[in-house]
This record gives C-alpha cells, sequence and structure tokens, in this order.
C-alpha cells in the first residue's frame, strides 16, 4: 500500500514514494510524474519489485521498483483486482 508520495525537486517525472510492504515500509523512487500526482495515490495498493539492491536516484536510496505499462505516451500503474494483504508475492 501507498502510504506516502511527493515529487522530487527539480526533476519532472521522479516521485518519492513511501511503501508498505509486509511489515516493512519501503521508498521507492519512480519515473511516473508525468503521469500521476503521487499524493493522490496514497491509500492505493500497487505492484513492486521487492528484491532488487537498493540504488541511489538524485540522493534518494529507492529500495524496489514500481511496475507499470505503457502504450504511446500512456501510462498505468499494475494494481490488483482485489484489496491483497501488504507484500503478498507476484507470481
Amino acid at each position: 500500500t501507498l502510504l506516502e508520495g511527493q515529487r522530487v525537486p527539480e526533476t519532472d517525472k521522479l516521485v518519492k514514494l513511501r511503501v508498505k510492504v509486509g511489515s516493512e515500509e519501503r521508498t521507492i523512487v519512480a519515473g511516473i510524474g508525468k503521469h500521476y500526482d503521487p499524493a493522490l495515490l496514497v491509500g492505493k495498493q500497487i505492484v513492486i519489485v521487492a528484491n532488487l539492491q537498493p540504488r541511489r536516484l538524485k540522493g534518494i536510496t529507492s529500495q524496489g521498483m514500481l511496475l507499470t505499462a505503457s502504450a504511446g505516451d500512456e501510462m498505468v500503474l499494475l494494481t490488483p483486482m482485489v484489496v491483497l494483504p501488504d507484500g503478498a508475492e507476484v507470481h
């Protein structure tokens, strides 16, 4: 579940998201700022890849990757069709 979202200063598309993954919280930096207002995503369940090495982007440590699909200029977040427990595995 997305707990908090904000734009990364001095960028057009990067957003900083705080997400709940099971019993822990993680920070993820994602390039969705041209398509989504991160503050409006709070409370939504999203699909992430959590087993990646942390990576620094614009001075922020990102602890995963948000999954999206795109076609042309359109981008959509991948979300579960039903509410699942935070940290549910993707198969």
